[in-house]
């Protein structure tokens, strides 16, 4: 009789196993989230999002949008020097002198017939909106989408309102993309924001490391032609800092590189990416278009006839990047 007991209790212990097993196979192989057509290798299930070149990403949820964009250059750390004193709160706030990158990038869109608006409050991020085709981030650092004041005020303690949140533009920003907004990050974006994993994924699966010495470096455009890249010189020199990434850019359409060779000095603590380092790329994210560089260091290279080398080919590809993202021009063409 005992025996009995045990062979049964045993059998239906085996039987749950195997049942398990066979859910959780079924459940690996199940997603209800990549959207109609779109090819099962886009499945990104690192950051749980359809990405990379496959246009089926792209969710056209806000068909017309204004030809408008957005440029957010907050810091809530380093601050690099193109970006001069930082901006009072508010949207479209008085530019100084110094604010070489913003008003760089302003003069050039606003030369395409783009409207720009611009800050550096983090209250401003929009959410799903008709208002802006694309949103720029300007070398903004460290934890720049959270709203840092609101953490003491007693205020904001007893507030249930969204814009009480530490990290509404984080929201915001998620569903901007998600509703098929584009997405623009130039130089020091990829230095903040971490521990955001989403953001990472935006990046392209991209992240600073680190950097050599500021220096002149060989820029060669690659890949397949690209409405961003067109009429940009095959190959030019270039001044910048040369970011190294970790982790490095994946399932994403290659823009442009730096030959390492032409590079005079090297990171001392990370090797580099040998014969393919590079410094531009686009994808589809989580249902928006995101274009990417890490180039934008100097202030030289937002002025238009300064002795930047290579100033009027970086000018022309983040135009074009900027236009192909708000859906101006085909976007990551393959």
């Amino acid at each position: 009789m005992k025996f009995g007991v045990k062979h049964a209790f045993a059998a239906a212990v085996a039987t749950l196993a195997v049942t398990g097993a066979q859910a959780q196979v079924v459940g690996l192989g199940t997603n209800s989230n990549l959207p109609p057509g779109a090819l099962p290798t886009s499945w990104d299930p690192t950051y749980n999002v359809c990405r990379g070149t496959d246009p089926k990403c792209y969710n056209n949820w806000i068909p017309t949008r204004q030809k408008r964009v957005l440029i957010f250059s907050r810091t809530a750390g380093p601050r690099h020097a193109n970006l001069g004193t930082a901006l009072a709160a508010g949207l479209n706030p008085p530019l100084n002198a110094n604010n070489t990158a913003v008003a760089g990038l302003k003069a050039w869109l606003e030369a395409e017939g783009i409207q720009v608006d611009y800050t550096e409050d983090v209250t401003r991020m929009p959410g799903h909106t008709a208002t802006y085709s694309a949103v720029i981030f300007m070398s903004p650092t460290r934890d720049f989408m959270q709203a840092h004041g609101r953490a003491v005020n007693p205020n904001y303690a007893v507030d249930t309102s969204t814009s009480a949140y530490l990290d509404a533009a984080k929201v915001n920003l998620r569903q901007y993309v998600r509703g098929g907004g584009g997405f623009v990050a130039i130089h020091n974006a990829y230095g903040g924001e971490y521990n955001w994993p989403w953001y990472e994924g935006l990046l392209g699966n991209a992240n600073y490391y680190n950097h050599g010495a500021a220096q002149n470096g060989t820029v060669n455009i690659v890949g397949s032609s690209d409405p961003s890249t067109a009429g940009v010189s095959s190959s030019f020199t270039f001044h910048d800092e040369w970011y190294n990434l970790v982790p490095y850019p994946t399932k994403v359409k290659f823009l442009a590189t730096v030959d390492e060779a032409s590079l005079a000095t090297k990171s001392s603590t990370h090797p580099g990416h040998g014969n393919f380092h590079p410094v531009a790329w686009c994808q589809y994210y989580d249902g928006g278009r995101a274009w990417l560089t890490t180039l934008g260091h100097d202030a030289a290279a937002f002025i238009d006839g300064s002795s930047q080398p290579g100033q009027a080919e970086f000018k022309k590809m983040v135009v074009q990047g900027v236009k192909s993202a708000m859906g101006l021009t085909e976007f990551c063409t393959k």
